[in-house]
């Protein structure tokens, strides 16, 4: 595997925790939304990942067997949970039922908060190789000059 091949590899990945990171701050913006243009409470959201091949043409035809096997990541879609809302009884709230029980999202304020730093940690070790990459290149072209 070379430089390049790693660095599209954290590229996908970054991309991918980049919207992990929105989605989650999402839910936590409608933890408390109990109507949606749909109807209903805000329904929570999760990233569905999956890998793909990273190799491109140039590296095929060269034959590269690792580079054909390399994959990255990517975010193919956002899919709402089926879960029921969390039902509050308060009858003096506009979206009441005649119970008095109103629906609100099947959100956990503190998972959020777990999913975004998890999120936002992969993210940073993803920079960090980034930049690691980065060096080792540099390097690597340095060698020549000597």
């Amino acid at each position: 595997m070379n430089v390049f091949s790693a660095m599209e590899i954290l590229s996908s990945g970054l991309a991918a925790q980049r919207t992990r990171l929105n989605v989650t701050a999402s839910n936590l913006a409608n933890a408390q939304t109990t109507r949606t243009e749909e109807g209903g409470p805000y329904r929570r959201k999760d990233p569905v990942f999956t890998t793909e091949p990273i190799y491109l043409k140039f590296r095929e035809m060269l034959g590269d067997k690792m580079a054909k096997q390399a994959q990255g990541v990517r975010a193919t879609a956002i899919v709402e949970d089926q879960g029921p809302p969390r039902l509050v009884h308060d009858p003096g709230h506009p979206d009441a039922d005649p119970n008095g029980f109103v629906a609100y999202p099947n959100i956990s304020v503190v998972e959020e908060m777990v999913n975004m730093i998890m999120a936002s940690r992969a993210y940073d070790a993803g920079v960090t190789a980034m930049k690691s990459m980065t060096r080792m290149a540099q390097s690597a072209l340095r060698i020549g000059d000597r």
